[in-house]
């Protein structure tokens, strides 16, 4: 098999992002590239000179040439992405959700599992080396029975209102990684939790959670995620890590955004690993669809449908979870003014659409 072809819808943030990976891999020609707006056509052709431009989605799915598209709009329009897909019979690369309520989740689990093509979504926690090392260890014993998880990702992140109002709030819209790859750890299903939330700077929506509970295997979780995490500080940081603690020992993991750190304690081992953060790690994972689309031998498994709606299902639950109980508001709306005045004006920090969004 020669280059496999491919189309992207929505040239937003995430969606460069998914073309320029696909243009650094020789597996990929990227023959389309789709926005509803005409003036993303500017940026397409600096970035993809020899992809076609179209406001018409349909100029992809009715291209019998066409093996896959990715698709990077909003999650309200993503289903009926995938319906065509599928109905066309192309590969699917989907950012999450899947789409925009459950019950539409659900329907494209469906669709998908129903038919031969190959469907996955950037969960980009399944396919990080930093993970697949810690899940190795654990394998090995050397920890012994898997006891507790613990994971905190809090950065300055998205304020409210940016970027949210289709995949949810924060502990939704991002926690839903943690929870997938809290799962994956414990290898098995959700069985009890609970949340505690704020409501800062008075939004609607809670904008820190922190949930714990159990897996049916008796392995116990807390999980927590906020863009809450020094928003008007002077100098903005972050605190990041991943823990699986034994019976006999642990296996640990922070990142700076730039370098990841596992370090390994266990019976006869004491190890730390340092390498490359690696970002959304979405070059590895078009390495991974194209091991998959051509049946090679040594395919990994991909991130499914179902792996991510049992996360967007789970996030959610928790998000209603502390909506039922003591729902606290923190701060004031002049101060989510001022962070988002800051951030408008912001040329490095997190999570800055406008800065991507303009490059």
């Amino acid at each position: 098999m020669g280059k496999i072809t491919i189309g992207v819808i929505g040239l937003g943030r995430m969606g460069k992002m998914h073309l320029r990976a696909l243009l650094a891999n020789a597996d990929w020609d990227v023959k389309y590239v789709c926005d509803v707006l005409p003036e993303k056509a500017k940026s397409a052709h600096e970035i993809a000179p020899d992809a076609l431009f179209t406001t018409n989605e349909d100029d992809l799915f009715t291209d019998p040439e066409l093996q896959a598209v990715c698709l990077c709009t909003l999650a309200d329009a993503r289903l009926a992405q995938i319906e065509k897909a599928v109905r066309t019979g192309k590969h699917i690369v989907a950012e999450k959700p899947v789409a925009y309520s459950l019950d539409e989740e659900w329907k494209a689990v469906d669709i998908v599992e129903s038919s031969p093509v190959i469907a996955t979504v950037n969960m980009y926690l399944c396919h990080a080396w930093y993970t697949h090392e810690m899940k190795r260890f654990l394998e090995t014993g050397d920890i012994g029975d898997l006891a507790i998880i613990r994971i905190c990702h809090m950065t300055p992140g998205l304020a409210p209102g940016e970027g949210h109002e289709y995949e949810g709030p924060a502990f939704h819209d991002c926690g839903m990684h943690y929870v997938n790859i809290a799962r994956w750890f414990a290898d098995s299903d959700f069985k009890t939790g609970h949340a505690q939330a704020v409501r800062m700077w008075d939004y609607k929506d809670p904008w820190w959670l922190q949930c714990h509970g159990t897996f049916a295997n008796g392995v116990v979780y807390d999980i927590t995620q906020g863009f809450v995490y020094g928003q008007l500080s002077k100098d903005q940081t972050h605190t990041s890590y991943m823990e699986l603690i034994g019976t006999k020992g642990f296996v640990r993991m922070h990142h700076d955004f730039h370098t990841a750190v596992v370090e390994e304690h266990g019976v006869t081992t004491t190890q730390r690993i340092e390498r490359p953060y690696g970002g959304k790690n979405i070059g590895r994972l078009y390495e991974l669809v194209a091991r998959a689309i051509r049946r090679q031998a040594d395919a990994e498994p991909l991130p499914t449908f179902r792996q991510s709606v049992l996360a967007s299902e789970f996030a959610w639950k928790m998000l209603d979870n502390a909506r039922q109980g003591d729902l606290p508001s923190k701060g004031t709306d002049e101060e989510l003014v001022a962070i988002r005045d800051r951030r408008a004006h912001m040329t490095d920090g997190y999570g800055l659409l406008h800065k991507n969004d303009e490059s």
